[in-house]
């Protein structure tokens, strides 16, 4: 009989990332407590630059992306925001969001499962995500409700039952 697997993983949905940020731009353009205050957010590649000319706005402008994204389903755990810095006239927060599952956490969570799960449990490193297989779909279950129970510093997600 073949091994049952599943893959653990942390991704962000981007249509989920690019609606949240439409609507955090849509509602800094039409808030009245944002006219006039040059507070804008610009996306470039995976990063988001938020700016503003007081340091208080731009952390308010912060705090409403954080809402959109909470709104959407997309985890505060991806986000990673700098804090304001002044540039010329204006301050800068600098939002970086990240994927994927470290080599160091992936390590982690198979150290995690060999202690407390099931013996008949294997994990493989592959790349950013952690391959978890068994022959029993049962131990596979148990690892998952393990995984979800315990609370990690990044998102888990899981993909490729078979």
């Amino acid at each position: 009989m073949a091994d049952s697997s599943f893959d653990i993983v942390s991704k962000i949905d981007q249509m989920e990332l690019d609606n949240a940020f439409n609507q955090c731009e849509r509602e800094l353009a039409t808030r009245f407590d944002f006219k006039n205050t040059g507070t804008k957010i610009e996306k470039s590649g995976s990063r988001v630059i938020i700016e503003s000319d007081t340091e208080e706005r731009a952390k308010a402008a912060l705090d409403v992306f954080k809402e959109k994204l909470v709104k959407r389903s997309v985890s505060l755990k991806h986000l990673d925001s700098s804090e304001p810095k002044l540039s010329g006239k204006t301050y800068l927060i600098t939002c970086e969001f990240k994927e994927g599952i470290s080599t160091e956490n992936a390590k982690k969570i198979a150290k995690y499962l060999k202690e407390s799960g099931p013996k008949s449990l294997k994990t493989q490193i592959q790349g950013d995500e952690l391959r978890v297989s068994s022959k029993s779909r049962d131990d596979l279950q148990a690892a998952i409700a393990l995984i979800k129970k315990e609370t990690w510093e990044f998102v888990v997600q899981f993909t490729n039952y078979r």
